[in-house]
């Protein structure tokens, strides 16, 4: 068992990597909650619902979908946790991956002004960056996690036995937050070493020990930038490399034809050409990072109209309207923050 803590301003929470049978998980989740509410994928419930053995009444089956992340699924959880009596004492638990954890973490820090919430990530995307740093939003027709709060989870339970039924897309859209980490390493101001980019290009990343150190690595990485800076008002910012462009690509592709992990790879792409057109980097540094992203071989996204993209990208929430925040790269494994106008 692997357990690293996590203080920030408002709670310090454990987050626990072990690869355990997921009736001991379970177990240990629901040991001693007073009353709650279970937010769970649809497709986590059909393969592991039995052995999860939620009672019916205290499940909301959350479909698939970055699309499921909005008001109307917001309003049904909340009206589940009333008609179940939830009170200042009982918990919401997310057992999914980003969308269940953001929507569910989003629903329990506005029930009745915030009560407990436990992540249990299912997907390596939720597992190395999402569930945690206390990150909830839901998407409106606007733009993407526009409509959000700050708010840290109880605890995060993280079991590498999951992620054996993901499909390899979905592992893949995992991977893109991993790489995303391996470009900002030194930029994170670890007080570790912990060379991510050797890792990922010397170990076998399916084997079990090595994705369960590949997740220690990457929370070690993002609590270094968390702890520093809980509210992204300067270092945190750095997290979102790859992710201006990327949430563009989500939008105007109305989010169904690419996963997030492959928006984030197209962005860190543009970051790369962006920051070699302006000096920033050498050709060499590029190289290497294409060499990098192709050994994974994500899937390759076209280019859409950069007038289009540049509107979107004035949506962002890290945009003031007039300028767009972009972390481009400046050095190997480092990154800064610029305002450019396109």
């Amino acid at each position: 068992m692997i357990e690293i803590k996590i203080k920030s301003q408002e709670k310090n929470y454990p987050i626990v990597i072990e690869n355990e049978a997921i009736t001991d998980l379970r177990e240990k989740v629901f040991a001693n909650l007073e009353s709650y509410l279970v937010v769970i994928s649809a497709k986590v419930e059909k393969l592991y619902g039995k052995q999860l053995n939620i009672p019916k009444n205290r499940k909301f089956v959350l479909k698939d979908g970055e699309k499921e992340k909005n008001f109307t699924n917001y309003r049904k959880i909340l009206e589940q946790a009333l008609k179940l009596k939830l009170t200042r004492k009982s918990t919401i638990v997310a057992i999914g991956g980003g969308v269940v954890g953001d929507l569910a973490g989003f629903c329990a820090s506005t029930y009745m002004r915030g009560i407990d919430f436990i992540q249990v990530p299912t997907t390596l995307l939720a597992c190395v960056d999402s569930s945690v740093g206390g990150k909830t939003a839901i998407d409106t027709s606007f733009g993407k996690n526009l409509i959000g709060t700050f708010y840290q989870p109880k605890a995060v339970y993280i079991n590498p036995r999951f992620l054996k039924t993901l499909d390899e897309r979905q592992f893949k859209t995992g991977l893109g937050e991993v790489i995303k980490y391996s470009f900002i390493e030194k930029s994170c101001m670890c007080d570790e070493e912990l060379n991510l980019t050797n890792f990922l290009s010397t170990e076998d990343i399916h084997d079990e020990k090595v994705l369960a150190k590949l997740i220690e690595i990457c929370i070690k990485l993002k609590k270094s930038v968390v702890e520093k800076d809980e509210k992204e008002s300067g270092l945190r910012r750095i997290l979102n490399f790859g992710h201006t462009y990327g949430h563009a690509i989500e939008k105007i592709t109305n989010y169904k034809k690419f996963t997030h992990g492959e928006a984030v790879v197209e962005g860190m792409r543009f970051a790369f050409e962006l920051a070699l057109k302006k000096n920033l980097i050498d050709k060499n540094y590029k190289f290497l990072a294409d060499d990098i992203m192709k050994k994974f071989d994500f899937r390759q996204i076209p280019k859409y109209k950069i007038e289009k993209m540049i509107e979107l990208m004035l949506m962002d929430k890290k945009s003031d309207g007039k300028t767009i925040t972009f972390i481009l790269p400046t050095d190997y494994s480092t990154v800064e923050a610029f305002d450019l106008v396109l």
